[in-house]
Order: structure tokens, then C-alpha cells, then sequence
């Protein structure tokens, strides 16, 4: 399935939309950079599973700051469609666009960098929380938001949220990504 409300590599850059200068992923203050990790399976739109290239340790990493719709029938996606009244069924489409979306920018094989926040290092299940930072020195996060493909969330706190809050407002006001398609994500 290819979905071409963007491309991967659009950017917010219009207007008021402050620029995409990643360098300030690795000026974090209290923050951990890993290197040479390898992306072994993208789960969804907001989750990578990632093995570190020489010692093969794989874990789960959830990214910071956002969050996209599911691409499984789940507690959570009750929870979403309660939430935002928009039917199960269309939240699991656009849970499969927002994966396609990864899938395109970020593939099985992908090398990526891991900035983990000290003082924020793991979610309610004790998955890692990670700014995945990709070949091109774009950030995966900062991608799927600016582009609509998930929204920021206070649910995965991080020090950029109220920027990754900033960057979703524009893309829904430009109706990018899933606000193409409904308002109430």
C-alpha cells in the first residue's frame, strides 16, 4: 500500500513552522546517544524493534513526544475510538498509513541513532522511549508528526513535546497525513 499524501522526505517549512534542525536531539541536556542500531521490524507507526549491530541485543523502542494510531484491534484502540468518536475500523486504516508512512522512510535494515532522555527512559510498559535520528540526520518523530502520520502526545513526555505540539497544529491545519482525511485525530 503506498500512500502518497506525502512524501518521505516533505518537511514542514512554511510560514511561522519553525525549520527542521535536528541538531537539537543531540544537545539534550541528561541525554544518551547510541549508535549502530539497526531497524529489525517496524511494529506501527509510533514503535521500531531494533537490534545493535555488533553485540545483536534487540529491543523494542517507542518513540517520544507522539503517538499514531493502532494497527491492531485493542484495549487502546477502544480507548481511541471513545476518545476521538471516530469508528475502530477507520482508526485501524489510519494506524496501516501511518505504518506505510514509516515503512517508506524507515525500513527493516534502516541504520538509526537512539537519543534516549535520562531523566525519561522507558513508557508504562517498560519499553525504551527513544528520538530516532535516520541516515539522512532527520528525525523519525519530528517526520511522522510535521507529515500528520501521528500527533503529539503528553503521553510519551519528552523535552521537545510542546515543539512536536507546535509541528502537529500545523499539520493538521494543513490537513497533512491523516488530517487529510478526518479533523478529530
Amino acid at each position: 500500500m503506498k500512500y502518497n499524501a506525502t512524501t518521505p522526505n516533505q518537511t514542514v517549512t512554511e510560514g511561522n513552522i519553525p525549520t527542521a534542525d535536528t541538531r537539537k536531539y543531540f544537545i539534550i541536556p541528561n541525554s544518551f546517544t547510541q549508535t549502530f542500531w539497526i531497524v529489525e521490524e517496524v511494529m506501527d507507526g509510533d514503535s521500531l524493534v531494533v537490534k545493535q549491530e555488533f553485540t545483536k541485543e534487540s529491543k523494542e523502542i517507542r518513540l517520544y513526544g507522539l503517538d499514531a494510531p493502532e494497527v491492531h484491534l485493542s484495549r487502546k484502540m477502544r480507548e481511541d475510538e471513545a476518545k476521538s468518536g471516530i469508528p475502530a475500523s477507520l482508526l485501524l486504516q489510519y494506524g496501516m498509513m501511518s505504518l506505510d508512512y514509516v515503512l517508506q522512510v524507515c525500513p527493516p535494515g534502516t541504520r538509526v541513532t537512539l537519543i534516549t532522555e535520562l531523566d525519561n527512559r522507558t513508557d508504562f510498559w517498560l519499553r525504551d522511549l527513544a528520538y530516532v535520528i535516520l541516515p539522512s540526520g532527520e528525525c523519525l518523530n519530528e517526520l511522522l508528526i510535521s507529515n500528520g502520520w501521528a500527533k503529539a502526545s503528553h503521553s510519551y513526555y519528552c523535552v521537545h513535546l510542546h515543539y512536536f505540539q507546535q509541528i502537529s497544529t500545523f499539520a493538521k491545519m494543513q490537513k497533512k497525513g491523516i488530517h487529510a482525511f478526518t479533523d478529530a485525530f
